[in-house]
């Protein structure tokens, strides 16, 4: 079976993240300050087992209520414990027992290096196409988080429905991942080591969106994205012309969406508050929104600030009672681009 094929490679296979084959499950270089503070306090041995492909650190999360599927070692889990504080919690869930036991070993160490009187985290054991089995309580979490891992998934569906019930009513799944920029041949998505590299199992791009749409989030954001490099050559040849990239994507839980970019001649205001974006909030790779500025955004954007956790970082000019038609811009290419990128600003969604 696929997830014992998984199992295997994750917890036998792989002994840690320099075993790996490609660039795909590792993180860029470049990431903000807060996260590498965050990151030094992490024990050697959870760090040496990790196998994600980008940082899934929304902000605002003081306070709240995270969960993080695939969390393996327990690396990102740690990550948001620092930085929720003791008023939060964060809950880690996986199917590989020993990656768990590599989490669970280190959670007072980890609370002690925090200053938390207590660990707030806690690692269950159970597969994220299943989560209603876990016992976790619907529309409990502010926010669901996983790293390289629903790529992994024999059942992407299920694990989209299952974050969809679990999360807030305003709350957002935040989740970087593997793309392909085609539908991949059988013999790609049956490769044990293709699978275990997280490029078997990536989703073409725009059966993702619509998957994720016929799952409740209407209208998915793109946050960041970059080209993987292929440097292995067998495992080039295998996957032929097919391009992959390394994926942040945050979705909201909002009834009320839109499938497109609408204009109801709206805008917002940024008054700042938010740590670690004094000046700038990035909401995704097309909305960078400067303190003080009034910025224009479509109705879909409007309810991601004004019906979320963000909304007492705003104030908000305009409603729903008079539409203009589309919101100029927004296009239908493929998302991701061929160099890497960073976000940049403009009120286009």
């Amino acid at each position: 079976m696929l997830i014992d094929t998984i199992k295997e490679y994750y917890g036998k296979t792989l002994s840690g993240s320099a075993d790996l084959k490609t660039n795909a499950c590792c993180d860029p270089n470049d990431m903000p300050m807060h996260i590498r503070a965050a990151l030094a306090s992490i024990h050697p041995e959870v760090l040496d087992r990790y196998y994600g492909c980008g940082l899934v650190v929304p902000q605002a999360i003081e306070g709240r209520r995270i969960l993080d599927l695939g969390c393996g070692a327990g690396r990102d889990a740690y990550v948001l414990s620092r930085l929720v504080g003791e008023q939060g919690s964060v809950v880690g869930v996986d199917m590989t027992r020993e990656q768990l036991a590599v989490a669970r070993s280190h959670l007072d160490f980890h609370a002690r290096a925090f200053g938390h009187a207590k660990s707030n985290v806690t690692f269950l054991d159970g597969y994220i196409e299943d989560l209603g089995a876990l016992g976790l309580e619907p529309a409990s979490f502010d926010v669901i988080v996983s790293n390289c891992v629903i790529n992994l998934s024999p059942d992407k569906a299920a694990v989209l429905k299952g974050a969809w019930s679990l999360l807030k009513p305003g709350g957002e799944l935040y989740f970087a991942d593997v793309y392909a920029d085609r539908r991949l041949p059988a013999q790609v998505k049956e490769d044990p080591v293709l699978m275990g590299e997280c490029l078997g199992g990536a989703l073409y791009w725009n059966d993702f969106l619509a998957l994720a749409k016929a799952s409740g989030f209407a209208d998915p954001r793109l946050v960041t994205d970059r080209p993987i490099e292929i440097g292995e050559p067998m495992i080039a040849q295998a996957l032929g012309e097919a391009r992959f990239f390394s994926a942040t994507y945050r979705l909201f839980k909002l009834d009320g969406l839109e499938p497109a970019c609408e204009d109801y001649g709206q805008a917002v205001i940024y008054k700042g508050g938010i740590q670690h974006a004094e000046n700038m909030f990035q909401l995704d790779s097309h909305h960078a929104i400067e303190k003080d500025r009034v910025f224009p955004v479509c109705g879909n954007t409007w309810m991601m600030l004004h019906d979320t956790r963000f909304a007492p970082f705003f104030d908000f000019i305009g409603d729903f009672k008079t539409h203009y038609g589309i919101f100029k811009g927004c296009g239908t290419n493929m998302p991701f681009s061929e160099t890497a990128t960073s976000a940049t600003g403009g009120a286009c969604c």
